[in-house]
């Protein structure tokens, strides 16, 4: 090596050590240290990450898990979420390290899950899976309050809390108690908890109601994972002041799509309409496909109280039975809703497409528009089908379908990958008992829908992202251990996955998908598959968009229901405008704590599921059904219901007559004396033995 390359090198590895000391928390790959310290030269590329492996080899960095590199902590004391199994032990996750650190219940202090906390880190003792550590601080508390069922019993009173991960009773006030009686559910503060031997003390803030009303059990889920159901009065006082009416100057300085025949395509039961369509042959035998989407950002003024509240809860949250909605409804379902026969004003991505449907260009402006027809999704798709021939946008939507599904191919065909998870709706009385569940369909119409909005979102990044701060949303490489666990799974099966060292390429994961499409263990396959992929996020800095194979990637479509498509689109305008005012660190932070909501709201959406799943077991107790294995543990065996759509579980100890052992090379559980296998896929006959709402599990038991 040359005196002018060594001295590169020293160069390039004191910038590399500076970035991680000026990140201490934080984790990056190879190619985004390149790109954070201007490498675009190869030579400098090839040696920024030679020195990457040289810097973990001395100690000084350290690889994390998805070939990330972070900062090597010099002391045993680290800061993490902690997140508490209802058994009471936990798991501290710190940001920027691979594994989560286990605190035992004796060695949690008073900190209660989602703390943020101190820990000091145990010795590692030889065979341990994790490394121990313990408590030392709670720097602060991850909640302020919890929701639960409220008992009164003499001078006493206490909560017990819905969220399991909450393991102690909380002690209540009785000055506060007011209107509760035994047995309701109740929002309580978690004002104090200064030793473990005692319990945290609080005042009840709501009663919720009776816990015996169905409504009020799914309200109270969903509060107590935290989501927050009510809208300040201050909120719905600014939402009530916004009027209707559109001014006259407002419709004359944007382009105007009125003349359009305009419609949308939502579920019958949805009064949110953020998107719409509009399709127009052009003279050189192009066709322009606008891609209207509400102007919230025009309503929603930074730093009001209806952004403030909008940011709190980041996300609109789709319970069993009700939406609670990011903006008050006479936002959200009336002034920017895109209603039919009433105008409105739109942020529309403008496409030019040619006759082999690709982009010829696009433009993005302020549009107002008239939306023409509002169709449900089986009103669209018997248009598709040509069961209503005479309908204004028979033509129309035979068009878009067909250049969305060559949209799709092209999609596919360049690694994006073809989940098509079988999902369930949950039926209800008019008293939110469930009736009966089914398979949520998802035909033509869907798709159609789904196909512009990906497009918008995609030329939008692009263009937008590409030199200007923004928000992405990004989708990393699956973790190279799940996939290698992934490949040996599928391989008990006679299918293959063929990877590097866990490296899987998205057509890899297709021809898998494709190869047990229609097999008994087809649903099995997928959803293993669908566990290994990493969690999709918000994220300022671009690494692309894996399970699309999309290189730019955001979410522009929703802005009436996220509020990163909101963020967005203000990005969006402030380029439009010539403005520079972002704070990229800001907008950072933003991007974080939106992802964190969405989790919430993912969380509730699939809990207030589960929860009817399981009343709607209570009616079926004692049957015997069909059902699937779906998985296997040391534990027992998870079996899903063919004909209920639920899924339960048979425990080891349940199963009589032999003693089962769990065979890690077949995913299995094999008797010992008798032999009898039970793995993934197999056809098996259970009875429904009990069910418990308060756990929302369901136990069965083998005929």
């Amino acid at each position: 090596m040359s005196s002018s390359e060594a001295n590169r090198a020293r160069e390039i590895r004191e910038e590399i050590l500076q970035l991680f000391r000026n990140n201490g928390r934080r984790s990056f790959r190879p190619k985004e240290v390149a790109n954070k310290l201007g490498y675009r030269d190869n030579a400098d590329y090839r040696l920024c990450r030679a020195l990457l492996e040289e810097l973990e080899a001395e100690g000084l960095i350290r690889r994390i898990k998805g070939n990330q590199f972070g900062l090597r902590p010099k002391s045993a004391q680290l800061e993490g979420r902690l997140m508490v199994h209802p058994q009471g032990y936990g798991f501290v996750r710190v940001e920027g390290v691979a594994e989560d650190f286990f605190v035992r219940a004796r060695r949690m202090d008073t900190a209660l899950d989602g703390d943020l906390v101190r820990i000091g880190l145990a010795a590692r003792k030889p065979g341990d899976e994790r490394r121990e550590a313990e408590v030392l601080k709670v720097l602060e508390r991850g909640r302020t309050s919890a929701v639960g069922t409220f008992e009164h019993s003499g001078s006493f009173a206490t909560v017990t809390p819905d969220d399991r991960r909450l393991t102690h009773d909380i002690f209540v006030d009785l000055d506060t108690i007011g209107e509760a009686s035994n047995g309701d559910k109740v929002q309580v503060s978690i004002d104090a908890f200064e030793h473990r031997g005692g319990a945290p003390r609080g005042r009840i803030l709501k009663v919720i109601g009776s816990a015996d009303d169905p409504e009020i059990q799914t309200i109270a889920l969903a509060m107590s994972i935290g989501v927050d159901i009510d809208f300040r009065p201050e909120v719905l006082a600014e939402a009530q002041s916004i009027e209707e009416a559109i001014p006259a100057a407002e419709i004359e300085r944007r382009e105007d799509f009125r003349s359009e025949t305009v419609f949308t395509i939502d579920p019958a039961d949805a009064k949110d309409f953020d998107d719409a369509l509009h399709l127009k042959l052009l003279p050189n035998g192009n066709v322009e496909v606008g891609i209207h989407i509400a102007d919230v950002s025009h309503y929603v003024q930074q730093h009001s109280e209806l952004d403030k509240s909008a940011l709190e809860r980041a996300t609109s949250v789709y319970l069993v039975d009700r939406v609670i909605p990011m903006l008050p409804e006479h936002l959200s379902n009336t002034i920017c809703s895109l209603n039919p026969e009433v105008e409105r004003l739109t942020f529309s991505c403008v496409v030019e497409l040619d006759p082999h449907v690709q982009v010829v260009g696009f433009r993005v402006v302020e549009g107002v528009i008239r939306s023409a027809f509002r169709l449900s999704y089986e009103q669209a798709q018997e248009i598709i089908l040509g069961l209503k021939p005479e309908h204004d946008l028979t033509e129309t939507l035979s068009r878009l379908n067909e250049w969305a599904k060559t949209m799709r191919d092209a999609r596919f065909s360049h690694g994006s990958i073809d989940f098509d998870i079988q999902e369930v709706r949950v039926e209800l009385d008019e008293k939110g008992r469930p009736l009966r569940i089914v398979p949520r369909e998802r035909r033509d119409a869907h798709k159609l829908i789904e196909e512009y909005m990906l497009l918008a979102n995609r030329l939008i990044a692009e263009r937008y992202g590409s030199d200007h701060p923004f928000v992405f949303r990004v989708h990393d490489p699956p973790d190279a251990d799940r996939i290698s666990n992934l490949s040996d799974y599928v391989r008990a099966f006679g299918h293959e996955l063929p990877h590097e060292n866990g490296h899987v390429s998205p057509v890899a994961l297709n021809n898998l998908l494709r190869s047990v499409a229609g097999r008994p263990e087809a649903a099995v396959i997928e959803q293993a598959a669908l566990r290994s992929m990493s969690r999709a996020r918000y994220d300022t800095n671009n690494q692309g968009h894996y399970g699309l194979a999309a290189e730019h990637y955001a979410h522009f479509t929703s802005p009436i229901r996220r509020y990163p498509d909101l963020l967005v689109h203000r990005l969006i305008k402030q380029q439009l405008d010539g403005e520079r005012r972002v704070d990229v660190d800001e907008l950072s932070t933003l991007a974080k704590h939106c992802s964190e909501r969405e989790q919430v709201a993912t969380e509730a959406e699939r809990e207030s599921i589960q929860l009817k799943k399981v009343e709607y077991v209570l009616d079926h107790l004692g049957e015997e059904h069909k059902g699937v294995i779906s998985g296997v543990s040391r534990f027992g065996v998870y079996i899903e219901l063919s004909e209920l759509l639920v899924e339960g579980m048979v425990h080891v100890r349940d199963m009589e007559g032999d003693y089962y052992e769990y065979d890690e090379q077949t995913f299995s559980l094999v008797g010992r004396r008798s032999g009898r296998r039970y793995r993934p896929g197999d056809v098996v006959r259970v009875l429904i033995a009990s069910a418990s709402v308060e756990k929302r599990e369901i136990d069965f038991e083998f005929v």
